[in-house]
């Protein structure tokens, strides 16, 4: 069989069943052109119709979130749940709560989330979920109205040893809390059925911060195959929720000079460094007062570019750390010309296939999302390891247990990519090793 024309009819077939979709389309296609030297050496994979199964999601489900403003009046929306694979654990990926949300945008979330959890080493399948809420301008007691409606519906698909939801953009700490509480009134049991919770009622110390942890994290390993480390190293960052806010923290612990943050209305650019202070000022800005990233430009008077993104900012390393497709072509160019020689990415596919090519021709030091932000899924396993033993280990110990996480990703990665004939290619290596692993596990099982 010619395999390039086997993924050919593999990726035909992809379209026509999922029209207008084109993130999905995307995501299927950066994992399948990876993969055919691992075809042709493992010709099983072919005969057990393994790609056919694995981009038809298990099962999809839809359904309608009615719930009550503060007016009084009906808002309906959306929800989904995607559960994609469940070959090496439950079905584990986060809830997105955003109005760009669609089928099509949690395929290739859920998708994506298939090796990312398989590349962590854990037991977790890979899932995706969440509705066209936007939180934005809400009160807290509308959006626990419409977590409550939410979790109604979810809590009939999901459970502790089945699929384990967590947050992603628009579900924090508040919702996690909200859909907790619901689930715990609907089914009459206190379960580690949700990651991502308060510490003291079941959450894990370091899981907040490990999905930017370990895009750092993974930034160090790079740099080490070329004898250099971030001390010193100015960074740009995208985004200023979540990863972003940890991803500084760490570049800052480890001595690195972060630069920028963002949000959808601009972006601000501190050639002064951002320090332990001014993340600070952010944490508390976004994470509690909730407002615009501009703000910490008036208020430590550096530079606010309206409606900008940072990457035409001179730097060592990016951190992409806001949302897919966030990095085009003329951004990747724009990067490269300010000397950029590291992208690791800390949100889900935020470079376009055009910017990846760019930064492989480059010869950049490229972590694509699947490895470089497997961190937060990976502390999550953590958490769920945590609640079936009914205990919390300390700090330092979950930290150092992601730490080895990520440096066995990168390895794991580096050493496949060697294997099949493209060194240092970390796409190439994190498609085929977690793909590897969940292939596998589909063969032992039968068709199913």
């Amino acid at each position: 069989m010619n395999i390039q024309n086997y993924l050919s009819s593999i990726m035909d077939q992809v379209v026509r069943r999922n029209l207008g979709e084109p993130e999905f389309h995307q995501a299927v296609g950066e994992v399948l052109e990876s993969l055919e030297p691992v075809l042709k050496r493992r010709p099983e994979f072919v005969e057990a119709s393994i790609l056919e199964r694995l981009v038809e999601p298990e099962r999809q489900i839809i359904f309608r979130v009615p719930w009550v403003d503060d007016k009084g009046k009906v808002q309906v929306n959306r929800g989904f749940r995607i559960q994609f694979s469940s070959a090496i654990g439950p079905y584990k990926g986060g809830l997105r709560f955003h109005p760009s949300v669609n089928a099509g945008i949690l395929k290739f979330l859920g998708f994506e989330q298939i090796f990312k959890n398989s590349l962590t080493s854990l037991p977790m399948g890979g899932g995706k979920g969440g509705a066209d809420f936007d939180s934005k301008g809400k009160s807290d007691l509308e959006v626990m109205r419409f977590c409550q409606s939410f979790m109604t519906e979810l809590s009939k698909h999901i459970g502790a040893n089945s699929d384990v939801p967590a947050g992603d953009i628009g579900v924090g700490g508040r919702e996690i809390g909200y859909l907790f509480g619901q689930y715990k009134r609907q089914r009459d049991e206190f379960t580690g059925v949700l990651t991502g919770k308060s510490l003291n009622w079941g959450g894990s110390l370091i899981r907040p911060e490990a999905t930017g942890y370990g895009a750092v994290y993974f930034a160090v390993d790079m740099l080490a195959t070329r004898g250099e480390s971030l001390e010193g190293k100015r960074c740009v960052i995208s985004g200023s929720g979540n990863v972003s806010q940890y991803t500084a923290e760490k570049l800052i612990e480890l001595g690195a000079v972060p630069v920028t943050f963002s949000d959808s209305d601009g972006t601000i650019y501190d050639p002064a460094g951002i320090d332990r202070e001014k993340l600070a000022f952010v944490m508390h800005l976004k994470n509690v007062r909730r407002g615009r990233i501009r703000e910490y430009a008036e208020h430590f008077k550096t530079e606010y570019r309206p409606g900008a993104t940072p990457w035409d900012v001179a730097c060592d390393c990016a951190f992409p750390s806001a949302t897919q497709n966030e990095v085009d072509a003329g951004d990747a160019k724009r990067l490269l010309e300010g000397g950029c020689r590291l992208v690791s990415e800390g949100a889900n596919m935020p470079s376009t296939p055009e910017a990846v090519e760019l930064f492989q021709q480059a010869k950049i030091l490229y972590g694509p999302g699947k490895a470089a932000n497997a961190g937060g899924v990976a502390t999550s396993g953590l958490e769920m390891s945590q609640n079936s033993m009914r205990l919390n280990w300390g700090r330092e110990e979950v930290d150092a247990r992601l730490r080895e996480i990520m440096r066995n990703i990168h390895r794991n990665c580096s050493e496949t990519a060697e294997l099949y004939g493209s060194p240092g290619n970390y796409v190439v290596g994190a498609n085929i090793a977690g793909f590897t692993k969940v292939a596998e596990a589909m063969l032992d099982q039968g068709v199913v």
